[in-house]
């Protein structure tokens, strides 16, 4: 899909981890036809490109520059480390079969190379470990530290760190011919030592200004440009907070696309894309903003309960989103069949504001889950109400005006004796709403019931009390809803004490 203003793709984005596929599929299907099939369920739908990831700390196929899942790992037996070994014996590449697939269908293919990968670092003798990370605990983020995760990071200020995976870069670009290659900065965000990220900045540019170098040059081998698209924290300031300066790599003419986005705590409804496209300025005809969405949906952070990502969010954030500048919606951690039913749908409705914007929609209120050390995390929710004076007040952006139809507030409360009882007033900026009957479908907003009994008394405990237990509703005239933002008022109506765990604007057009 194309453009007429800009000629930018107007595709659906999907990323493919370099897990996903070999667990979820049984031997059975390790051949050619088998992987072809992953291609061939896009075809139809909005999906393009699709960005395979072919590499964390280990590789999905038979690397010269790193171990691959089965190197080493004879005694491990899960379904990761069989079924890529055995395409190895069956001399089939799986990124190969990919691409040519893609390219058959006329789907365009890319690849995505995870910058910092830190799954299973609570367990430094995983088999998801190559010998590098293994071996090197002086180049991690906080040497000598035992917190799992961040202080487990490789510093890219060091240069064996960078050379070791420029080494797989370049390895990518001469063993394959994609359309793109992405810098996964996201998985993980963190790069520098603590303090040090802002002396980071230059390092990754410097390190990314290579990258360039190394596809231009391929690119030249192969006939066509490889585009360059880089995922990154989705506030532009909290970007550089942790040395990844995507909008000096768009300027410097380095990338062809950035991807802010979350994590992979919550979904994020509230990315700033217009901030991006202003910051970037007249770079930006030029650099695809692609916004990224995440599997997992959470009103308060964590501990606490999330839900799915369902076709309703999907195209409350793929509204907000494009219509709040983005150029293309960016899927992370969607593994759904798109034949299938429910979710499905979001693969031929959420790449384009025409295919979402005529159906019911969610516009929930989340939070960034991703800002730099000694930043703290803005997160409106959970929130006390205490006095029926002080109302919780929320900014939702849901995209385009509204002609006719339905808006509806919700709310949702945390447990309390007497939650079932407590009556609530809600205004859309600064218009009354009229109370409607609750929620029956619980189902769609965290519950108390997909809290993990494995999980200690305690963090269930501090899980649970963030799990919706009523969700009171509350229809707003439509002339009130405006473009973009809007504010959500919500007071008590009689004095107690209620917590909010939950808000969104739920929106149905008239057909």
């Amino acid at each position: 899909m194309q453009s007429e203003e800009s000629g930018k793709s107007r595709g659906l984005i999907i990323n493919w981890d370099c897990t996903e596929w070999f667990v979820t599929r049984p031997p059975e299907e390790m051949t050619v036809a088998g992987l072809q099939a992953l291609v061939d369920q896009y075809v139809g739908t909005q999906v393009s490109p699709i960005f395979f990831n072919p590499t964390s700390q280990r590789t999905a196929y038979a690397s010269n520059v790193r171990e691959s899942f089965w190197d080493n790992n004879e005694e491990v037996d899960n379904s990761l480390v069989r079924n890529t070994r055995l395409l190895h014996e069956r001399g089939i590449d799986p990124y190969q079969v990919w691409i040519a697939r893609c390219r058959e269908k006329g789907i365009s293919p890319w690849l995505s190379m995870r910058m910092n990968d830190l799954h299973n670092t609570d367990d430094p003798d995983s088999y998801i470990h190559n010998s590098f990370w293994r071996e090197h605990p002086e180049y991690r983020r906080v040497p000598g530290s035992k917190r799992p995760y961040g202080d487990q990071a490789l510093d890219y200020a060091i240069k064996d760190v960078r050379d070791y995976q420029m080494a797989a870069v370049r390895e990518l670009l001469e063993r394959y011919d994609p359309d793109g290659l992405e810098l996964d900065w996201m998985r993980s965000f963190y790069h520098f030592k603590p303090g040090h990220e802002k002396q980071g900045v230059q390092v990754a540019l410097d390190f990314i200004r290579e990258v360039r170098q190394l596809a231009d040059e391929c690119a030249q081998r192969r006939g066509h440009p490889i585009k360059l698209a880089a995922r990154v924290p989705a506030v532009p300031e909290h970007a550089r907070g942790f040395g990844l300066d995507g909008i000096a790599w768009a300027r410097a003419g380095l990338v062809d696309m950035l991807v802010p986005t979350p994590f992979w705590e919550t979904a994020d409804f509230d990315i700033p894309m217009d901030r991006w496209r202003e910051l970037l300025g007249p770079h930006a005809d030029r650099v695809v903003l692609a916004a990224g969405m995440e599997g997992n949906i959470r009103g308060c952070p964590r501990p606490s309960v999330a839900i799915a990502n369902d076709c309703e969010a999907m195209r409350g954030f793929t509204a907000a989103m494009l219509d709040r500048g983005a150029d293309q919606i960016y899927l992370f951690n969607h593994f759904t069949t798109p034949s299938s039913q429910g979710r499905g749908r979001i693969f031929h409705e959420a790449g384009c504001l025409e295919t979402v914007i005529d159906k019911p929609r969610r516009h929930i209120v989340t939070f960034h889950d991703t800002v730099p050390p000694g930043v703290v995390r803005p997160a409106l929710l959970p929130s006390v109400l205490r006095h029926p004076t002080v109302p919780a007040q929320f900014r939702i952006y849901t995209g385009p005006a509204l002609d006719k139809g339905k808006v509806t507030i919700r709310v949702g409360l945390a447990e309390r004796p007497d939650v079932n009882d407590v009556r609530l007033v809600a205004r859309l900026n600064s218009v009354a709403c009229t109370p409607l009957t609750d929620s029956t479908n619980l189902d769609a907003f965290p519950q108390a019931k997909r809290v993990r009994q494995s999980m200690s008394a305690s963090r269930r405990a501090a899980i649970a009390a963030t799990a919706v237990k009523r969700v009171l509703q509350f229809s707003a005239p439509v002339p009130a809803l405006q473009r973009g933002y809007n504010l959500v008022e919500v007071f008590l109506a009689q004095e107690t004490e209620q917590t909010i765990v939950w808000v969104e604007v739920y929106i149905v057009p008239d057909a």
